[in-house]
């Protein structure tokens, strides 16, 4: 196995879930190198699973901040000024550098996805191997374990082009997959969450957060789980498919933009407060030495009365610079620390459903869907040509806007081939939209 993956075993987790934090210590073990994982592989108890349960929830947090700002910056959507030079060189090819595959913004998102998916699997092998539960729960249990271990995969794809997907043995792990290959088997490992979903009767054995609410049922996670499902229906260029799922998930055209489940935060022991937050700049702390500026190029090329600018950004007092970059505005994505991070809510899906519309040629559909989006940031309607090229340029400046700094922007670039579309900020830096696989996980 590679060191990495490797190196990730679950924590013996002893949690109670609070409204909207996890409240976490660490069980004391006798044998500090990894009985927690032996003790639940055969007839764990309900609460050992249920540990694993929230294990897996805390875990899908882990190495969100650097997955965002590192592909933000990449993307040219923002600037992440602090003490970390990196930040400003590496990820922008300053002077031509090579990204570097053993820093901090190749490994720590590899990390945290990883860690996830090591936790899903080992719930997996436990609901499967317990008299304690009945056959309904165990496919409750797997359902969930599964639809979250795609979702953390498919985010390694975004990021590294590129997954490992077969992680449940330590010690024979398999191949690194390439992005059609993994893409195809995680929308399979989609496919089966949601045949162990139907079967698990009308309720969870387990509690989730809060930031599931709503989506706390096997019936209403299964909605969650089509979600994903058009997600990686569409990242497949299968239109068809994608517009099938979604009639399974919570897409509503006409609803709720910011409906769907969170990542929550909080600041009791074992938690941690949300990554992406920074304090804004005050007039007697201009310059607070950690900011998100954001790329003066989203504010500039925003069509007038887009109502997200003034929503997620704010002019500062004073422009911000750092190693030759400068930048008017700061983030307000979030308003505090402990302010949750959507997972894939409405707004996306009403995205995904356009650009499912504009690969199934229902451009009608997608018109409609992109006016929405428009309408609930204060623009008038489209009024571009009703074909798929038109109407897939304006879905990736909805989704500029719509998703900014939420991981999005380098990954639709990318695989729509636009990459070399993005502004150069300093001469000598060199565009990169992929990361490099962690130096420990090269095979």
């Amino acid at each position: 196995m590679k060191n990495i993956i490797k190196k990730i075993t679950m924590l013996a987790w002893a949690c109670s879930i609070l409204v909207m934090a996890y409240s976490c210590s660490i069980d004391k073990v006798l044998d500090p190198n990894g009985p927690s994982v032996s003790s639940v592989q055969q007839n764990a108890s309900k609460g050992q699973l249920n540990e694993l349960v929230v294990g897996i929830e805390s875990t899908t947090r882990d190495g969100l901040g650097v997955e965002v700002t590192a592909s933000g910056t990449m993307a040219r959507e923002l600037y992440l000024f602090d003490a970390d030079p990196r930040n400003t060189g590496d990820v922008l090819g300053k002077d031509g550098i090579a990204l570097d595959n053993n820093s901090f913004y190749s490994t720590q998102q590899w990390n945290g996805n990883y860690r996830a998916t090591k936790n899903a699997n080992l719930l997996i092998e436990a609901a499967a191997n317990t008299e304690f539960v009945t056959d309904a729960e165990s496919n409750g249990y797997i359902g969930f374990a599964k639809t979250m271990q795609a979702y953390e995969l498919i985010q390694i794809l975004k990021s590294y082009d590129k997954a490992r997907l077969d992680v449940a043995d330590p010690d024979n792990p398999g191949p690194i997959l390439d992005f059609n290959d993994a893409l195809s088997q995680i929308r399979a490992l989609l496919d089966e969450a949601q045949g162990n979903l139907s079967s698990a009767g009308d309720s969870f054995a387990f509690p989730l957060s809060s930031g599931f609410s709503g989506f706390d049922t096997p019936a209403t996670f299964t909605q969650f789980n089509r979600a994903v499902a058009a997600l990686a229906a569409v990242y497949a260029g299968d239109g068809t498919a994608a517009l099938t799922a979604l009639t399974g998930s919570y897409f509503d055209i006409s609803g709720a933009l910011d409906l769907g489940p969170d990542h929550i935060f909080g600041l009791g022991g074992g938690d941690q407060a949300n990554p992406v937050f920074r304090v804004p700049s005050t007039p007697d702390n201009i310059n607070n030495g950690d900011q998100i500026i954001v790329h003066d190029s989203w504010i500039n090329e925003a069509e007038a009365g887009d109502t997200r600018v003034e929503d997620k950004a704010e002019p500062r007092l004073d422009p911000s610079s750092q190693d030759g970059l400068t930048g008017t505005h700061e983030t307000r994505l979030y308003a505090t620390n402990v302010s949750p991070i959507k997972i894939l809510r409405n707004e996306e899906l009403i995205l995904l459903y356009a650009e499912a519309s504009i690969l199934a040629s229902n451009l009608q559909d997608a018109e409609d869907a992109l006016n929405t989006i428009r309408t609930s940031a204060s623009l008038p309607n489209y009024a571009g040509a009703q074909t798929a090229d038109a109407l897939t340029t304006e879905l990736l400046n909805q989704r500029r806007y719509s998703l900014w700094s939420e991981n999005h922007r380098m990954f639709d670039l990318r695989r729509y081939g636009l990459s070399n579309t993005l502004p150069i900020d300093r001469p000598g830096d060199v565009i990169y939209n992929v990361f490099p696989v962690p130096l420990s996980e090269n095979e």
